[in-house]
């Protein structure tokens, strides 16, 4: 290969690349500049004018199933699918409902004495942030206060990380939600649905339904989430810890948990 065929095929593959950064790159300004524009006022503004004419409690949790609306049952959107077994865990799977003030759906009830409000975003998964940012507004809820539970490509299929704080790590769904709340610090459980295997992209990989194989244990990857964040809602002393331990307090330092996904009778863990 002659010298001037071999950089011209290298100006060609560094062109590529430098187009495809400046893509993502517009996408993620994009999605940005949606967030504010969605946002009618900053969140500490939201938070401070809703706060007085709602109930005060001792404690006060949300809970945010990240996703796309109206895609129900696809990977990208699990963490939706976990609020539901949640609601169902509950007694409270009929008490949807619709609230345009936070542009989602959600339900409000208790444990022990924290009122808990869960929320499923109508907004598409990159601009979920404005829904979380209008909820805790509204219900007056601090972003320590918020656990985000959504998908994670880089962990196999039904492995489970409890994470506080830190980036988004490529989600364009928690970065919404950094984006509106103007904080990383808030509480993640990351649900593994594992990277896409031959010539599948990562978009229809995310965006398609989950194998008749990981469908076979997805009920008991749903039911391990329902438990972490359960333990995570309630007084640690008077709940037994689930399998894979207390993630210890370090201060400075990150918090991860991780459990892996349950075994069925077909043989896929």
């Amino acid at each position: 290969m002659s010298k001037v065929a071999f950089f011209g095929k290298l100006w060609h593959c560094v062109f590529q690349f430098a187009t495809s950064i400046k893509v993502v790159v517009m996408k993620r300004l994009l999605s940005k500049l949606i967030n504010r524009a969605l946002l009618s006022e900053p969140f500490g503004t939201v938070m401070c004018s809703e706060a007085a004419g709602v109930h005060s409690y001792s404690r006060r949790k949300l809970v945010v199933g990240l996703g796309n609306p109206g895609i129900n049952g696809s990977r990208h959107s699990v963490g939706m699918a976990v609020l539901k077994a949640l609601s169902d865990r509950l007694g409270v799977a009929d008490s949807w409902r619709g609230d345009r003030h936070v542009s989602g759906e959600v339900i409000v009830s208790n444990i022990q004495d924290t009122q808990i409000v869960l929320l499923r975003p109508r907004l598409l998964m990159n601009i979920n942030g404005v829904s979380v940012a209008k909820a805790a507004g509204k219900y007056s809820i601090t972003p320590e206060d918020i656990l985000l539970v959504h998908d994670d490509l880089d962990k196999p299929f039904g492995k489970l990380a409890m994470k506080q704080g830190g980036s988004a790590r490529g989600h364009n769904g928690v970065r919404s939600c950094v984006d509106c709340l103007h904080t990383d610090v808030m509480l993640r459980l990351r649900v593994g649905i594992g990277r896409p295997t031959g010539k599948i992209s990562v978009e229809r990989h995310v965006l398609g339904h989950f194998s008749k194989e990981e469908q076979k244990v997805l009920s008991g990857v749903l039911e391990q989430c329902v438990d972490m964040v359960l333990y995570q809602l309630t007084d640690k002393e008077d709940v037994k810890a689930p399998p894979g331990g207390t993630p210890e307090s370090q201060a400075g330092k990150q918090r991860e948990r991780s459990r892996s996904p349950p075994k069925d009778t077909h043989g896929l863990t």
